[in-house]
């Protein structure tokens, strides 16, 4: 039947060679990624970054229930980010202050998602009553190729640590940063002890 459990899509695992969580830096392939997303400027956990999941998760969950109810059910995504400032490299992060800090937070969704359907989510919002800044949720594909990935064991504010380990293995490999930091939460911070959280930190270079 359409829309059963066992037809449920999920991205994670159809994809699962770009999600490896190696102990150490490892490179690896990756393809054109859809994605809905929420831009803006803050420190995480600062207003903006909090209004910004307040408009991306009921987004992420509308647009699933609709696709369900159309007889294409799929899995949410893991939450994703690109921390950055265009034209800064990954060192020059890291001497910001955090509420200078640019962001893109977001939510892998399926291929067949549309504008439309980015536009009907919105409207199913409003009519229920909810309050969000819809509109700031955006349809973006990211294809960032080569990468440099691992996985970082520990609370975010360690997550330095590992990106000085993945910049030094990726100069080794005559390789340089060419985009933004990206991060891949697979723990919720909400259930999980800072000290086992586990996040997948990945490095696109060329």
């Amino acid at each position: 039947m359409a829309g059963s459990q066992s037809e449920k899509l999920d991205l994670f695992k159809l994809h699962k060679g770009e999600y490896v969580k190696p102990k150490k830096p490892a490179l690896i392939e990756t393809g054109p990624a859809q994605y809905i997303v929420v831009r803006g400027t803050g420190a995480p956990g600062s207003e903006p970054f909090t209004r910004a999941l307040e408009a991306l998760y009921p987004m992420a969950y509308t647009l699933k229930f609709e696709s369900k109810f159309a007889g294409r059910d799929y899995t949410v995504g893991k939450l994703e980010a690109l921390y950055g400032v265009d034209g800064q490299t990954l060192e020059q992060l890291g001497t910001l202050p955090k509420d200078r800090w640019n962001w893109h937070m977001m939510i892998r969704v399926p291929d067949f998602t549309t504008g439309d359907d980015l536009g009907a989510a919105r409207q199913k919002l409003r009519d229920k009553g909810k309050e969000g800044d819809f509109d700031a949720v955006t349809l973006e594909t990211l294809d960032e190729g080569r990468c440099v990935q691992m996985l970082h064991l520990g609370p975010y504010e360690d997550l330095a640590r590992s990106a000085e380990t993945m910049l030094s293995f990726a100069a080794e490999s005559g390789l340089a940063p060419r985009s933004w930091h990206h991060d891949i939460y697979l723990s919720d911070p909400r259930r999980v002890a800072p000290e086992k959280l586990k996040t997948i930190v990945r490095l696109p270079v060329r």
